[in-house]
């Protein structure tokens, strides 16, 4: 059974789609966290507000267009949705915490581009890449519960 429900997250189509989501996700996360940077937000508290701003974005993205055809409808359907997607993502936000943080704080090059901290920005996509593949294959398990192409 886990096979088959594999096999359908890995359909072309869903897939392409996610990344879609998570390209706008992308956009509105280091925007938000980058600019709460700059405005001197503590870089870790950063990086998490995006993640959320981001979580909300591609939720209601991905609820309505990349699992359009799963689960059932209704507002109570979808707040059970959006509580298991916050709840599945955790281990996509740790990877991404982690990641960011060990770029940004361990590695930690000093980059200015346009006087904004762009080791930052270069961290913070390194880690958004990490959490990318544990993201989807949760959601796709857990929230979706995708069982078809």
């Amino acid at each position: 059974m886990i096979r088959s429900r594999l096999q359908a997250l890995a359909s072309a189509g869903r897939l392409g789609r996610f990344l879609s989501v998570g390209l706008v996700g992308l956009v509105f996360d280091v925007t938000t966290a980058t600019v709460l940077r700059e405005l001197g937000v503590f870089p870790e508290v950063a990086v998490f507000a995006g993640i959320e701003v981001a979580i909300v974005v591609m939720f209601l993205l991905n609820d309505t267009w990349t699992f359009a055809e799963q689960g059932t409808t209704g507002a109570m359907a979808m707040l059970r949705r959006f509580a298991t997607s916050n709840v599945v993502r955790v281990g996509g936000i740790l990877v991404q915490l982690a990641t960011f943080r060990l770029l940004y704080r361990v590695v930690g090059i000093e980059l200015t581009v346009a006087d904004i901290d762009a080791w930052f920005v270069v961290a913070k996509l390194g880690g958004v890449g990490a959490g990318v593949l544990v993201n989807y294959v949760a959601e796709g398990l857990f929230t979706w519960r995708v069982t078809r192409d």
